[in-house]
């Protein structure tokens, strides 16, 4: 069972991540940047000429270990899933870096031994040698087989914040998206490399009927559409993105992409897979910088 105490006295201690601009023209190559190869606006994600890096990628930059995956912390690691993704901005990505990526449980809240548990990891990415940071970003993580740890531990946190329910109005804009079939292939070379999103045995045996793509690029493929549809491709306008998962995506899927305008510099977001007609993004809300 989930060991409270230990768990939240983990030290995640600051891991060192070193990204190269070949890094980031793949990061965005995973995404779904050049889709078309003649567009100047997708090509400066791709090519190294004037070269930008998508805000999205602070989600996968740097790490902060495995530590609480170790047996002594009594997490059934196995049935854990991406529940949220939330990344914060202080300022553009630089297209190479050499980052310090400093993490810390923020919360661990029981659901019931029935329903799970919550557990919140949040990082904080510096330049290394700097002070200043370049992005937060934070994991909402559903721990399926860990609910009732409260019972032993006589601890549990509140519930994080959940983000707020999509309008029921008519979207301001809508824009779909197409990943490739073999999406999940080059995004796990980011970093990534669960079986689940490659191996047809693995995802089959998880109950899918075919490998799914991360979680991460579906959250990597709204930020393209808001950076497409609101932003005119430039990436310092992206101040924070939050989003939940709420389904499964399958490589190859056209997502498409529901926007509202809610006041000056908030937008909000749903994603859907276009053929099945299922919400497989919800809550989204983004902040946006003012035109430079």
């Amino acid at each position: 069972m989930l060991d409270y105490h230990k768990l939240k006295s983990l030290d995640l201690g600051t891991q060192t991540h070193r990204y190269t601009q070949r890094d980031t023209m793949l990061y965005a190559l995973g995404i779904g940047l050049g889709a078309d190869p003649l567009d100047p606006a997708q090509l400066r994600f791709v090519y190294e000429k004037n070269l930008r890096a998508l805000p999205s990628m602070a989600s996968v930059l740097g790490g902060t270990g495995a530590a609480w995956r170790e047996e002594s912390m009594g997490v059934d690691w196995l049935r854990v899933v991406h529940g949220e993704q939330r990344v914060r901005l202080y300022q553009p990505l630089p297209v190479a870096a050499t980052l310090s990526v400093t993490g810390r449980i923020v919360s661990l809240s029981d659901k019931g031994a029935q329903r799970g548990a919550v557990m919140v990891v949040e990082r904080t990415l510096c330049e290394q040698g700097s002070r200043e940071p370049l992005a937060d970003t934070t994991q909402t993580l559903f721990l399926r087989g860990d609910g009732g740890f409260s019972a032993a531990s006589g601890e549990s946190d509140p519930a994080p914040e959940r983000l707020p329910p999509t309008p029921d109005s008519k979207p301001d804009l809508e824009l779909e998206l197409t990943s490739l079939p073999q999406s999940a292939l080059i995004y796990r070379l980011s970093g990534d490399y669960n079986p689940l999103h490659v191996d047809p045995d693995v995802a089959r045996a998880a109950g899918f009927s075919k490998p799914i793509l991360h979680g991460l690029c579906s959250f990597g493929m709204a930020t393209h559409a808001v950076l497409k549809a609101c932003c005119d491709y430039d990436d310092a306008r992206i101040k924070s993105v939050a989003m939940r998962f709420s389904a499964p995506v399958y490589p190859g899927e056209t997502l498409k992409f529901e926007i509202w305008r809610a006041g000056e510099g908030m937008l909000r977001l749903r994603g859907r897979a276009s053929a099945r007609n299922v919400v497989v993004l919800n809550g989204g809300v983004i902040e946006l910088n003012k035109p430079r």
